[in-house]
């Protein structure tokens, strides 16, 4: 039993069916978790290694290639980075696409732990963070005062924090810009060295007193107990009584040598929100969470908070990802509803008010429907899945569509109601369910992208894909069912005017033109290829681009001092930034960060971590227009393209995938030396472009250190370990941290061992600082080292465990990326290359290559998919071949809409493409359907194929129309990222639904009419 005779049989089943799936549609709608982006974790993580006063050739030796070596022998291996920096060494690992994100990150973590012993005692902090696209902080607050004190803020800035953590939904919060709370361990070197107390005896009798061991077990009566033996320190009191020498029956304790105070860590981050002293205070979401939920209570909490400071203090909101997340949300579904308007206004110019609303019911429930799929397959409603709403929208209804207009012409030719569902609905089964599961596989490669792009985008075509199953299933039952009830053949003779001339044209002007191609179909076919052949000439003008500007009213303004600029200079240019800014009209807010970056409020964008010569403000403008945003970006450029004392970027958030920049290159080889002349080489190849901005060579500038050169024969001499040169050096100037303190609520404080003083270590210390030999002597650092000026890199970099520079730079606004990269590469191969060294493109380039990778596969696999369906279908090779016929004519259309909108060829123009294959072939496969249907009957081949044409002329002509006012309303307003995609499909149906119905009757008259 066919499934439409089922259904006209068993309405009162069907019904409840769809009511149910109605039901729970829309509660999966209002209850499934929302966010402005999917939520995407890719297979990798980064190790961070935090050495204070390690040059970048220490954290090279010391961190990095050990961490590397390491690394290096886990399987699947997509890329090995690292970077060593001053007191920072970061390694990056990324896996292929499709590992197990949870294993491999438990891998490194295992890797890692086995070499801790083998790395510096001394390390600040060891971290391995696991990578996720999405785990940015959907809220950050400032908290706002220029009297109160550190402890202050501190005070009300973790009680805000703790407001926010017990809101459901949020995962983490941190706190920014307040330096961490301490036990000082002020040491007086001169006490030490009267008393002859070497300092490593200091930090071990501290390590040492602070332990809590287990005592055993121990028997009472009938019972066992356990002992422990409590020694941890309770208050500050008892880390001043710790004994650290015992001299001439004398017992010197730890206050006889050093102030033991509550302090804080040296203060290598401020933060400031409009000019105003600010600590920052962030939070992100738990996964499979609803944003809106979320705020809905944090606004209360803020609030709260809020009321609850303290006179001098005040709470403003920074960022709100909610806001953006609801105008992007309710953008699409805007543009959905815009769409579904237009589609009715389509359907109802064309056909009788019965037919057009018995097509129109296939909406909701398929949307619906395919909502609760999403919703049971994990996926979210986020602008990428409510995009594959959208670019589904048009299809739901092409089924049925072809089936009342079946139904109709046979209850126009007199059946009654149940017999026309239910012939007119056979007639056309097997035509609308080849052309819908062709077009489910056209999405195929979509949905099999691999990496992080594909992870991201993926959404996207699976939302396709079940609505459009689910819209074959509603053409194949519900709309039978309701036609065999409500369509009235007499009513449905009574067409609109617009559809009576359309049948005019159908029957004048079509009916010839059909005629005449197929008449001489040599030469119509001939025309059409040549069409396509001058629409590939002129592609190369469309130009590519991967993914465009992300087209919000916010950017950052990135500072870079010299190397090594104090934190106090760095903050000065940016206080200048900041008043500049501040005075702009357009400008709303800005947040200013200076010694490290903004906490990570977009997906791609990563915060630079602590560098005293960097700053970075994120400014929030009043409103976003394209155009708007591009004259302010490129006066910002101008303006501060000659910043005194330092280099200026301005940065546009831009979509896709994270990139270092969209133009890169990358020099490989093994000596500093060769790398550095070789980059500025190629900086000064990237600057000579008019298009390249924000040309960044991290090797351009080397940096001055001091160096604390050690005299192994005096120190041998006079019985000073270099060890313990090293470590008096470290406490005397960044301290050492040598255990924790934890108060009665359990909190933890590091205690840290340095010399007395106030402010940032200054060169007039290394004069305080004084060695103990192993005879207990007291020995000046001057009699044992010097102290002298070098140069070094101010970064060094691996990838693949080579050293490697990476010279990058930003396009300016309307500029080509591809061009801009094409230009730089033909000068990069003629540039003399020494022996042993090479260079890579990065970039956008690179992100290009590894989106589209592999993806000829998926391409294959799914025409073959699709062919192997319509050989199935038509019992023919030709047939399919002719259906084919079909895509070529749409890229006629789609490189002339690119062309004359000005869009590129890019990621969502790739995936319209995709989309349009089986849009177009579904019209296709109704043409010669119904033709082989006609001549089955005994109708001539000439005749077959002209009333082919002019019966299937109203329902392709109505789904080209529905799935172009579908996807208008995101078109014209969706911004850049959709806009290529959708002037790709409206373009290529343009052309392909007026060539077709022209272009596959010739081709079946010249290659099918014998078969």
């Amino acid at each position: 039993m066919s499934l439409a005779k089922f259904s006209v049989r068993n309405p009162q089943f069907i019904w409840i069916i769809t009511l149910l799936t109605v039901a729970l549609g829309a509660f999966a709608f209002v209850t499934m978790p929302r966010s402005e982006d999917p939520a995407v974790k890719p297979a990798g993580a980064s190790v961070i290694a935090i050495y204070p006063g390690g040059s970048p050739a220490d954290m090279e030796e010391l961190l990095v290639e050990p961490v590397e070596k390491v690394l290096n022998e886990l399987e699947d291996i997509k890329a090995l980075e690292s970077e060593a920096s001053d007191g920072l060494a970061v390694v990056d690992i990324e896996f292929e696409s499709g590992s197990d994100p949870d294993k491999k990150y438990a891998d490194v973590t295992q890797k890692v732990n086995a070499i801790r012993s083998a790395l510096p005692d001394n390390l600040l902090g060891l971290e391995i963070v696991k990578w996720s696209i999405s785990d940015v902080y959907v809220l950050q607050l400032a908290l706002i005062s220029d009297s109160a004190s550190v402890a202050e803020l501190e005070t009300e800035a973790e009680a805000i924090q703790k407001r926010i953590e017990r809101v459901p939904g949020i995962r983490t919060t941190a706190r920014w810009a307040l330096p961490e709370r301490q036990v000082l361990v002020s040491i007086d070197l001169g006490r030490l060295a009267r008393l002859r107390v070497p300092l490593n005896q200091v930090m071990a009798a501290l390590q040492d007193a602070n332990t809590n061991i287990p005592g055993g077990l121990v028997e009472m009566g009938t019972r066992r107990l356990s002992v422990k033996t409590v020694g941890a320190f309770r208050n500050l009191e008892d880390i001043r009584m710790t004994p650290v020498h015992s001299a001439a029956g004398k017992v010197v304790r730890l206050r006889d040598v050093a102030d033991v105070a509550w302090g804080h860590a040296d203060q290598d981050h401020i933060g400031r929100f409009n000019g105003r002293r600010a600590v920052f205070i962030t939070a992100n979401q738990k996964d499979d969470t609803n944003i809106y939920r979320i705020f809905d209570r944090l606004r209360a909490v803020i609030a709260e908070s809020a009321g609850r400071l303290p006179e001098g203090m005040r709470l403003e909101t920074v960022f709100d990802q909610s806001v953006s997340v609801k105008e992007r949300v309710n953008g699409f579904l805007r543009n959905l509803l815009e769409g579904i308007v237009l589609v009715g206004l389509v359907l109802l110019l064309a056909e009788s008010g019965r037919s057009a609303l018995i097509v129109m019911l296939a909406i909701p429930l398929s949307c619906l429907a395919g909502i609760l799929i999403l919703d049971w397959t994990g996926y979210g409603l986020q602008q990428i899945s409510i995009a594959g709403l959208v670019i589904a929208l048009g299809m739901l209804v092409d089924d049925a569509i072809v089936v009342t207009d079946s139904i109709s012409r046979f209850g126009r030719g007199g059946k009654p109601g149940r017999e026309a569902a239910l012939l007119g609905t056979q007639q056309v089964a097997a035509a609308v369910t080849t052309a819908t599961v062709t077009t489910m596989l056209a999405f195929m490669p979509i949905v099999l992208m691999r990496n992080v792009t594909g992870d991201f985008i993926r959404s996207m075509p699976l939302t396709v894909i079940y609505t459009l199953a689910v819209s074959l299933l509603v053409s194949l039952t519900v709309t039978p069912n309701l036609s065999a009830r409500f369509l009235d053949p007499a009513r449905e003779n009574r067409f609109s005017a617009a559809r009576r001339r359309l049948d005019r044209f159908i029957e004048t002007r079509y009916r010839g033109t059909l005629g005449k191609c197929l008449a001489r179909p040599r030469r119509t076919v001939g025309i059409a290829a040549a069409a396509f052949g001058v629409s590939l000439a002129v592609f190369p003008l469309v130009g590519f681009s991967l993914f465009p500007k992300a087209e919000k009213p916010q950017l950052f303004v990135n500072v870079e001092m010299p190397a090594g600029t104090a934190l106090g200079r760095t903050d000065a240019a940016a206080r200048d930034l900041e008043a500049d800014l501040l005075s702009m009209p357009e400008v709303r807010n800005v947040t200013a960060n200076v010694g490290h970056g903004n906490p990570r409020l977009y997906y791609n964008v990563f915060p630079e971590r602590q560098k005293s010569s960097h700053a970075q403000l994120f400014v929030e403008l009043k409103q976003y227009t394209p155009a708007g945003m591009e004259q302010f970006v490129n006066r910002l450029r101008r303006r501060y393209a000659a910043f005194a004392g330092g280099r200026v970027e301005v940065k546009e958030l831009e979509q896709g995938h994270p990139i270092e920049a969209p133009v890169a290159v990358r020099i490989i080889g093994d000596r500093i030396e060769t790398l550095e002349r070789l980059s500025r080489d190629v900086e000064a190849l990237l600057r000579s472009d008019p298009d390249a901005v924000n040309v960044n060579n991290p090797l351009a500038s080397v940096k001055s250190d001091l160096q604390v050169r050690i005299n192994r024969g005096k120190a041998g001499g006079l019985g000073v370990p270099a060890t313990e040169i090293q470590r008096t050096v470290r406490a005397g100037l960044a301290g050492i941290p040598v255990t924790q303190y934890r108060d009665s609520k359990g909190r933890a404080y590091d205690v840290t061992v340095r010399l007395p003083r106030t402010g940032m270590p200054s060169y007039s210390d290394f004069d305080r600082i004084t060695v103990t030999s192993l005879t207990g002597a007291p020995v000046p650092l001057r009699q044992l080292a010097t102290v002298e000026m070098t140069a070094s890199p101010l970064a060094i970099r691996h990838r693949g465990l080579e050293r490697c520079a990476s010279v990058t730079a930003d396009v300016a606004g309307g500029a080509s990326v591809d061009k801009v990269t094409k230009r730089i590469m033909k000068q990069l191969k003629a540039y003399p290359w020494p022996k042993g060294y090479r260079y890579e493109m990065g970039g956008e380039i690179e992100s290009r290559e590894e989106a589209f990778g592999g993806m000829e596969k998926a391409v294959l696999a799914a025409m073959f998919g699709v062919f192997a369906v319509l050989v199935f279908q038509f019992k023919s090779f030709v047939q399919p071949m002719i259906i084919f016929s079909a895509l070529p004519l749409a890229v006629i259309g789609s490189v002339i809409a690119l062309l004359v909108t000005g869009n590129t060829f890019s990621f969502s123009a790739f995936v319209g493409l995709t989309s349009l294959v089986g849009i177009v072939v579904k019209n296709s496969i109704l043409l010669v359907d119904y033709a082989n249907l006609m001549r089955v009957e005994g109708m001539p081949l000439g005749r077959a194929l002209q009333a082919a044409g002019e019966r299937r002329f109203v329902p392709i002509l109505l789904t080209a129309g529905t799935t172009i006012g579908g996807l208008l309303p995101l078109t014209l307003t969706g911004g850049s990222f959709w806009a290529p995609m959708g002037w790709t499909i409206i373009g290529g149906l343009l052309t392909s639904t007026s060539l077709t119905l022209l272009v596959v009757p010739a081709l079946y008259m010249l290659y099918a009419g014998k078969k």
